[in-house]
């Protein structure tokens, strides 16, 4: 390198423009300007330079200069003209010829670099003649100075040539951890992942695996932090102890494996037979794989060691699902077959941890998975004691909802109501005690002594105690003391009901089940409310189901004995597997959905008791037709053909043929949400709400077997109920006016009013309310059968493809309410179906 010129402020950069904007200087004086401003970056460039950048150079080039060391075949001349030391390797293959390993200006800094070049050079350049190459050699002489307390046998693996690794100075230190990171060549080897280098460090260098570095970690540490598996394996063909060793944090490479989500490499250690019993930080590794939510690391410890999934942390005595962060882990686990409501050492399920840390999405996947909502956990709380505590009314909707009692006391006397009562914050405290009162609260404590309702929550016991008799006197200074509540909630109806299903009963019961999407979570939670009530399975209160749609599958769900409570949770795992990408959705996942609840080859006639009617739409004719999948034998009125029987039209299947998801999934194809069953679309279409079909059916019915001469089979049917999927709010329509546009303004407002037109055709068709309930009530009243129809208003319009968690429980939330309010008619009801 030449002499280097100084950099020195130059104040023509640091002129300005004139005030107009425009440039003060003449054209001569902007030349100079840019001239000085070239010269300016040559001298930065130069300044800047690489003095160790190698070069290849003549040795004859240096016959004029001063040799001040000479070492093997490295020679450290003084360039005398340019006042530099330069550092040359001669080729020992061309000793014409050289390379130039460094210009430096300060003759100290020569000395040094040059004894630290002549001391780990002469191995490579005499064991390959790759060496001698200006790439490798740059290469290399930037390792030397980069990383100054490393060995030769170091360097060679960052070089990664193998020849280097017979030369004898390189084998000697195959071992060596006299550096800053204590590390090994064998470490380094693992870390870049050289399989090559590896196999010529244990095979021809007799490197040892168990070696630790300051950090306590084995080549096995290492191989995991690089990215090549091969390296791993290769490692693992030799017994060692590194492979189950602990590093100063305690981490074995199986946990570390797990901490970077490595997913190969922990199933490459799990076949090397690595052990996942191993205590780290947070427990085994499986622990460490939800700790840092690895699923594909979790999923493969799993799957080598299926009892892993029922692991419990030495600390916590946990489970890998009390881990659990997210949906997505939680929902693999409980996929697996982990207990969904294993305790920990302190007693708390996972639910009470999903609650505790706010993660409400992995809440709704427990909730689903069926979590029981009122498990009592440390020092007696249920998660709704804890979410209380944490004012989280999403959390706290979802807890009730799928049935957590707020009136259990924990170990100290507390109520989940009481706890909301002592939050400080009188907003917040009065939004939580008006929530659990619209779901039937009932403050009926009486005052023992006087003490603040932010006493600490530990206190015991708590001053109160229920009295049934008579309310306290409401007064507005004791506000809070009064919402210190017993809760009895429509959900569990304060009426005693002793007698039970009479089966030799003389009078039949309808059920019918509006269509409606996954809003069929509101008719879930309506008989959830009604089997509390009476304390019998929905399929032995009734004696016949209708329904439509969604409405089918649960009927079918009744028919086959599934507790709505599971259905409840099925609806909620359900949306996520059919509801993917746009509509219409894919038909797979809904069939398999369906095949997986119902079974693949059952007959709609394997099960007899009670008698269920499924509508669908036979839309391969003109009118289209509505049909009924039965489970049973058509009355005679109903296999005659409707219309004209010269038309050669397939007749539809036999019910002892007809598979039940079959029959659900063409009852369910509504149309834009799902394609056609064959010739079936959605029975929404002609019979959202399947009462009068479903009341015609049973007519005709007793009808065909008054006609057989079976009249002393023929049941009266006395009690009717019609659930809803809930009903949306009405919203004004300004326009639905269609008619030919003159100019742009007036196509905009019949696109719109076609639009909002269309929507209104489809809602008044489909409607189950309005007119259809009505004409239900009215045929009953007529014949004297009671009637009730049971549909919450919701507050928002739910679409039937909904798979926000939040928006359901809210819509499940006002089904609880409208439970409590309608309570009366609610008992009224049960009464009925319970009487002989």
């Amino acid at each position: 390198m030449g002499d280097r010129a100084q950099l020195t402020r130059d104040p023509v950069l640091f002129q300005t423009e004139g005030a107009g904007g425009g440039s003060s200087q003449p054209a001569p004086q902007k030349m100079q300007f840019f001239g000085r401003l070239v010269n300016t970056l040559t001298s930065v460039t130069n300044l800047f330079s690489n003095p160790f950048r190698v070069k290849e150079v003549a040795v004859a080039d240096y016959a004029s200069s001063d040799r001040v060391r000479e070492e093997g075949q490295l020679v450290l001349f003084q360039n005398t003209p340019s006042r530099t030391w330069d550092c040359i390797l001669v080729n020992p293959r061309h000793s014409q010829n050289g390379f130039r390993l460094f210009q430096l200006e300060s003759e100290a800094d020569a000395l040094v670099h040059f004894q630290q070049f002549s001391s780990q050079l002469p191995p490579f350049y005499e064991s390959s003649s790759q060496v001698l190459h200006l790439e490798v050699l740059q290469h290399l002489t930037d390792l030397i100075r980069n990383h100054p307390s490393w060995s030769v046998a170091h360097l060679a693996v960052e070089l990664g040539i193998r020849e280097c690794f017979h030369h004898s100075r390189i084998i000697s230190c195959a071992n060596s951890t006299e550096n800053e990171e204590g590390c090994t060549p064998l470490h380094l080897a693992c870390r870049k992942g050289d399989g090559e280098i590896l196999v010529e460090l244990v095979q021809y260098c007799h490197a040892q695996m168990d070696v630790t570095d300051n950090k306590g970690e084995t080549a096995f540490h290492y191989a995991v932090q690089g990215d090549n598996s091969q390296v791993l394996q290769l490692l693992g063909k030799n017994a060692s102890a590194g492979l189950n060793q602990v590093n100063n944090q305690g981490l074995t490479p199986l946990h570390l494996a797990c901490q970077l989500g490595k997913q190969e490499m922990v199933r490459v250690l799990l076949l090397c037979n690595a052990r996942c019993n191993i205590v780290g930080p947070g427990g085994y590794p499986i622990h460490t794989a939800m700790k840092f939510s690895q699923k594909g690391c979790a999923e493969m410890i799993i799957s080598m060691d299926s009892n892993q999934i029922h692991s419990k942390d030495p600390r916590y005595g946990a489970s890998p699902l009390h881990w659990a962060k997210n949906a997505e882990m939680a929902r693999m686990l409980l996929r697996r077959g982990c207990d969904v409501d294993s305790t920990s050492a302190s007693g708390n399920t996972a639910l009470h941890v999903a609650v505790m840390r706010g993660r409400f999405d992995c809440v709704m996947v427990l909730l689903t998975h069926g979590a029981n909502a009122g498990a009592r956990g440390e020092n007696g709380n249920t998660p709704l004691h804890l979410a209380m505590s944490k004012d989280n009314v999403e959390m706290i909707k979802a807890l009730i909802v799928f049935g957590a009692e707020v009136d259990t006391p924990n170990d100290f006397g507390e109520t989940p109501a009481l706890i909301a009562s002592k939050i400080s914050k009188l907003v917040t405290r009065k939004a939580l005690l008006t929530l659990l009162r619209t779901v039937g609260a009932d403050y009926r404590f009486s005052l023992i002594q006087e003490v603040p309702t932010e006493q600490s929550s530990t206190a015991s016991p708590h001053p109160f105690f229920l009295e049934r008799a008579q309310p306290p006197p409401i007064s507005l200074n004791n506000l809070e003391l009064q919402d210190l509540m017993h809760i009895s909630r429509a959900r569990k109806p304060a009426f005693i009901l002793n007698s039970m299903r009479d089966e030799k009963r003389t009078h039949d019961h309808l059920l019918c089940l509006d269509g409606g999407g996954v809003k069929g979570l509101v008719i879930i939670q309506l008989l959830i409310a009604i089997e509390k009530a009476s304390g019998v399975a929905t399929k032995d209160l009734f004696d016949w189901v209708a329904g439509t749609s969604t409405g089918g599958i649960l009927a079918l769900a009744i028919l086959h004995s599934k507790s709505m409570a599971y259905m409840r949770g099925v609806y909620f795992r359900m949306k996520d597997e059919v509801f993917r990408g746009s509509r219409p959705y894919e038909s797979g996942p809904l069939e398999e959905f369906l095949k997986r609840e119902f079974g693949e080859h059952t007959k709609m006639t394997d099960v007899r008791k009670p008698k269920v009617m499924l509508t669908g739409t036979l839309s391969d004719r003109q009118p289209a037709e509505l049909h009924l999948f039965r489970n049973y034998e058509a009355p005679e009125a109903a296999r005659e053909p409707r219309f004209s029987s010269s038309i050669n039209l397939k007749p539809p299947t036999h019910p002892s043929d007809q598979l039940v998801w079959r029959a659900a999934r063409s009852s369910g194809a509504a149309p834009t949400y799902f394609r056609p069953n064959g010739r079936f679309l959605d029975g929404g279409l002609l019979a959202n709400n399947p009462t009068l079909d479903a009341m015609t059916e049973i007519h005709e019915y007793n009808q065909d077997l008054i006609r057989k001469g079976q009249a002393n089979k023929v049941k009266k049917l006395s009690i009717v109920v019609s659930l809803g999927t809930g009903r949306s709010p009405q919203v004004p329509v300004t326009c639905v006016d269609v008619f030919r546009p003159s100019n742009p303004w007036e196509l905009a407002k019949t696109v719109f009013g076609a639009k909002e037109l269309g929507k209104m055709v489809v809602d008044c068709c489909t409607d189950p309310d309005g007119r259809a309930v009505d004409r239900a009530r009215a045929w009953c009243e007529m014949v004297g059968i009671q009637y009730f129809r049971l549909n919450p208003q919701l507050g928002t319009d739910i679409m039937l493809d909904e798979v926000s968690d939040a928006v359901l429980v809210d819509a499940l939330w006002e089904t609880e309410v409208y439970i409590y309010e309608h309570r009366e008619q609610f008992q009224k009801l049960v009464q009925l179906l319970l009487a002989p």
